[in-house]
């Protein structure tokens, strides 16, 4: 199905703010003002596309002007598909006026394509939109005919005979070689047809040429949609629009158990859900959830989306109420069979991994982290936080530094960049006996060490100086990790020392 809106740009300016005069769109074009776009008044007084901007003020002297904002204009073509997946989720652009939608398998939920596409072109209508609608079994056949038979349906098979009778403008080609049609006689898409496809390769391309079979239902171009579709989706119709949040929630969670069917007999679990609430008067809202394990709970799915809902600054505002919920399943994985385990920890885990479920629904994904081990020696560098629910299994395992019965080697928490210290009464191949860190002078009590670190000379064009580490502790019992930074310099008796953690 083809939608086109002739008058997108005036519509959109006309619902903004009521213009009595006509109205036009103007752009400037080889340094002088043309008409870009004509509302339908401006039309039926002679004012065309393309005509300059000072001849249609010498016919019209009252003419509104706007100046062209294509950018707002493909937000309201945006809008419009958003709105029009209530229809089918499959929905393609076709700037700058148009919209393309695959209802294959579709039509039927009204009640037949024609019924269906009277629905849609009265919903729209009732928008103060103008549009242009045709359905036929390809994508430029319905173009074509949106443009000149509006309402018109090909049957299949049919789409060679009612385009032959347009129009050579309907095919929408370049200026230049429309005009060369016409020169040369051609003025119907039929009278294209009659000539070979040789001829018509040979004098404008083969891009003409596969145009006209897409056009006669010869070929085919996939179109693609400007949501990507989701691998599942369950939807549910309301004969009256609904407010209630509880029949929302009791909506959200049966869809959630007919997709639950659907995922266990694929043996599969979704990872990533979205939930479209299409309210009356044509808004839609979505909102999408993650999990960090594939599942099919109805009641976890449930949980978390009255988690997004109620984590929402803006809280969803029904209006006149929704007349159909959607939910989809954009990614889904496959859930491998596992035995049953009598082990507490096996509920532990799956306890868990929902606490970080919801609380990345509330709080973000990237708000709640999980450290996750690295192969390496570096101290800063030895762990890494990624997102919980994005966190994959460890190739490698947590080293053990320290004993039960032992003291921490290393602190909790190091600081982001290790920080200078001035030390003073340095040993040799030791710590120093005092040292000065953020202006308050510190002395050594006791001291572990060295800690002997070399750096990665393998992925620096110069190698790092090695680190000597040591745990400190001062006279108040505070203790610290300091590393001296390359070897101790027995000549100049001096080293570059560094904070890189307070233990607690």
């Amino acid at each position: 199905m083809a939608l086109w809106f002739p008058y997108l740009a005036t519509d959109r300016l006309s619902a903004r703010q009521p213009v009595k005069a006509p109205l036009v769109v103007a752009s400037k074009d080889a340094n002088a003002l043309r008409i870009s776009a004509a509302s339908r008044d401006a039309e039926r007084l002679g004012l065309r596309r393309g005509m300059a901007l000072a001849d249609a003020r010498g016919m019209v002297p009252d003419l509104t002007v706007v100046m062209a904002d294509e950018a707002a204009d493909l937000r309201l073509l945006e809008k419009i598909a958003a709105w029009c997946d209530r229809f089918t989720p499959f929905v393609a652009l076709d700037p700058p006026h148009s919209l393309l939608l695959d209802v294959t398998g579709a039509a039927h939920l009204f009640g037949g394509e024609r019924a269906m596409l009277d629905a849609l072109r009265t919903a729209l209508a009732k928008q103060k939109l103008i549009v242009r609608a045709a359905l036929a079994g390809t994508s430029m056949a319905a173009r074509a005919l949106a443009r000149e038979r509006n309402g018109a349906i090909a049957a299949p098979g049919e789409e060679e005979a009612m385009v032959a009778a347009l129009s050579i403008e309907a095919l929408l080609l370049d200026p230049a070689v429309t005009h060369a049609f016409r020169r040369a006689g051609l003025k119907t898409i039929g009278q294209v047809a009659s000539r070979t496809r040789a001829e018509l390769v040979a004098r404008f391309g083969n891009a003409v040429a596969s145009t006209l079979d897409r056009a006669l239902g010869r070929a085919e171009k996939p179109i693609s949609p400007r949501v990507p579709l989701p691998d599942y989706m369950a939807e549910h119709r309301f004969a009256d629009p609904v407010t209630n949040q509880d029949v929302v929630a009791a909506t959200l969670q049966a869809l959630a158990q007919s997709l639950a069917h659907i995922l266990e007999e694929r043996g599969e679990g979704a990872r990533r859900l979205e939930a479209a609430f299409f309210r009356a008067d044509g808004l839609v809202f979505r909102l999408g959830i993650e999990t960090g394990r594939p599942t099919r709970d109805p009641k976890i799915v449930e949980r978390l989306f009255r988690e997004k809902l109620d984590a929402l600054a803006d809280p969803l505002d029904p209006g006149f109420g929704y007349d159909l919920i959607r939910l989809s399943v954009p990614r889904a994985e496959r859930i491998s069979p596992e035995a049953v385990s009598f082990d507490s920890t096996d509920q532990d885990d799956s306890e868990i991994a929902f606490l970080i479920d919801r609380l990345a629904v509330r709080f973000g994904a990237t708000r709640v982290l999980a450290f996750q081990p690295n192969d390496t020696h570096i101290p800063e560098a030895a762990a890494a936080t990624l997102p919980a629910q994005q966190t994959p299994d460890a190739k490698i395992p947590w080293e053990r530094v320290r004993n039960a019965d032992e003291a921490p080697r290393r602190p909790l928490r190091m600081f982001a960049k290790p920080e200078p210290v001035e030390a003073m009464a340095e040993i040799p191949d030791g710590p120093p006996l005092r040292f000065r860190w953020r202006r308050v002078l510190h002395e050594v009590a006791f001291a572990e060490g060295p800690e002997r670190i070399a750096m990665e000379w393998w992925r620096h064009r110069e190698a790092p100086p090695t680190r000597d580490y040591f745990r400190v502790e001062d006279m108040q019992g505070r203790r610290f990790w300091l590393y001296r930074a390359g070897i101790y310099d027995r000549e100049t008796a001096a080293s570059q020392w560094f904070m890189h953690g307070v233990f607690a």
